[in-house]
């Protein structure tokens, strides 16, 4: 694994709400850096800086990731998880008193 990669993927929703697998610093420095000017914030910041500081070898992927998860949750970015959504319809398939 290159120490770039996060350990787990953070999904998040681009576009017209399609998900989108950011899986490691690079991708989300780039959709960091992507991000419009005007809607740049204390979040933002932080989380570009720590993928910066990650890409040189700085700081861990982890921690990146962790804030740029934190900064996607800030932002309603967070893609639901898709295993709880299956876990739940198959729970529902299973027991006739589940709606």
């Amino acid at each position: 694994m290159k120490s770039d990669m996060f350990k787990k993927p953070v999904s998040i929703l681009v576009g017209l709400g399609f998900p989108a697998e950011i899986s490691g610093v690079m991708d989300a420095y780039r959709h960091l850096s992507e991000w419009p000017a005007s809607l740049r914030d204390t979040a933002h910041s932080v989380a570009l800086k720590a993928c910066r500081a990650a890409l040189r070898g700085e700081i861990e992927a982890e921690t990146a990731r962790g804030l740029f998860s934190a900064f996607a949750e800030k932002h309603d970015l967070l893609a639901p998880d898709t295993d709880v959504i299956v876990t739940s319809r198959l729970r529902r398939d299973k027991d006739p008193h589940v709606r």
